[in-house]
């Protein structure tokens, strides 16, 4: 009876899983390590490497160290070969040489070679397990080739001559609309594009947003198909180094995860909490140069947080408009007087606008025409100083060598708070005898 119970739940569950695979998926996302083993278990191989390729690649690599070796080599044989490749870039040296000699030698070698590209590649974001054809076959050859191989999702396929070079290439759509015996070289049609095994994310980026296609033919020197690029996969890896450009920015790790170990979280995150606590105690030493202008006009505290808040405000905008342009490529560090030039304009006049509000508000709270004037004029200081900053920053890093991304909010912070501070207060000291 028991038995019986069990098999209708697994039965229940698998089709919950073929019925709406987006919202089961959402909630397999959710789910501990040892309940993931589980689930994967209990499903057909076909049903777990579709969970298994939804995995981020840290726990799906935790996950495969407890799972048996039977089932971790249908897993690594069966999944997206890209996504395997990730997920086996978390594991250590030994640890993923172990799995590659579970494989057959084919498979393993196909998962070495994208280990082996430049993470910033075409070669490391391609997809190796492709199909291609040739010209002189049928539109009957080319479908039974297709269904014995089962690619994932396309629109085109590529053809390639005698040698393996990269030919023409010809659309679903097209062979579908053909008879069965129709030679694919009558359908097919140039190929628009192609890029290096070599070329780096920026070249792949741009030859998509040129030509408008949904899959890029890579090449090598020779000019032989040797993978092909899913637009899928690129707006997937673009959004994985975005949330990591985000987490480095305010001095967290690009590998830290939402289920990441609490010693790893700190480790990572402890010695830039350092530092921001340092360039903290740098803010609060400036207010400390104005301890007496302060003790006697103590609204000067109370509007501290409104000048620091707009400058850092702006610094943001101006950081994210210029770290954008220089990982797109849209300018270079040669450009940063231009952008600068322009963010100092728009922080000149976003500071006026701002500051007649500001002023006015001053006004009314506390009736006072040269607090008023003091907040206005250090405003207008505070966002042209910050919008500087914003561009200045990251072109630096760049300059230098370093990534933009790395904690650049951390410093911008603290420049702009620094800024308005002593602007700010500054002013007041001068201005002590209209307050």
């Amino acid at each position: 009876m028991m038995d019986g119970i069990l098999n209708t739940m697994q039965a229940l569950n698998r089709k919950y899983l073929q019925r709406y695979p987006d919202e089961a998926m959402r909630v397999v996302a959710e789910l501990k390590e040892d309940e993931l083993v589980i689930l994967l278990r209990e499903q057909p191989i076909q049903m777990a490497v579709r969970i298994w390729d939804t995995l981020s690649p840290e726990i799906a690599a935790d996950v495969l160290t407890v799972i048996d070796d039977d089932l971790a080599t249908q897993l690594l044989t069966r999944s997206d070969p890209v996504r395997t490749s990730r997920m086996l870039a978390y594991m250590s040296k030994s640890k993923r040489e172990r799995y590659l000699t579970l494989l057959e030698p084919v498979r393993s070698k196909e998962l070495q070679v994208l280990l082996e590209y430049p993470q910033d590649s075409a070669g490391a974001i391609m997809d190796p397990h492709f199909i291609y054809l040739h010209g002189e076959m049928t539109i009957r050859e080319a479908l039974l080739r297709i269904r014995k191989h089962k690619p994932g999702f396309t629109r085109e396929l590529f053809l390639v001559d005698t040698e393996g070079h990269l030919d023409q290439v010809v659309g679903l759509q097209d062979m579908a609309l053909s008879e069965p015996g129709t030679l694919l070289s009558s359908i097919a049609r140039p190929v628009r594009t192609a890029v290096l095994i070599t070329a780096n994310r920026e070249e792949v980026v741009a030859k998509f947003d040129e030509f408008k296609v949904t899959d890029l033919p890579v090449v090598d020197v020779s000019g032989n198909l040797v993978g092909v690029i899913r637009h899928d996969i690129l707006v997937s890896t673009a959004v994985a180094e975005s949330s990591a450009d985000i987490l480095t920015m305010v001095g967290a790790n690009k590998d830290e995860r939402a289920f990441s170990k609490p010693m790893f979280v700190v480790r990572k995150r402890l010695p830039w909490l350092q530092i921001n606590l340092v360039t903290a105690f740098v803010a609060a030493s400036v207010v400390g140069l104005f301890e007496n202008t302060i003790a006697q006009f103590t609204a000067l505290a109370v509007l501290l947080p409104v000048v620091a808040g707009q400058s850092g405000n702006t610094g943001a905008q101006a950081l994210a408009v210029t770290m954008r342009g220089l990982a797109l490529h849209e300018i270079g560090t040669s450009h940063w007087r231009r952008v600068a030039v322009k963010e100092i304009t728009a922080g000149l006049i976003n500071g006026i606008a701002v500051a007649l509000v500001t002023a006015i508000g001053v006004l009314l709270w506390s009736s006072s025409y040269g607090l008023a004037i003091v907040i206005a004029i250090a405003m207008v200081i505070s966002m042209m100083a910050a919008g500087f900053s914003g561009v200045i920053i990251p072109v630096i890093l760049s300059s230098l060598g370093q990534d933009p991304a790395q904690s650049s909010s951390i410093i911008l912070t603290t420049i702009t708070d620094v800024t308005g501070f002593f602007t700010f207060l500054g002013i007041a000291t001068m201005m002590m005898g209209v307050l």
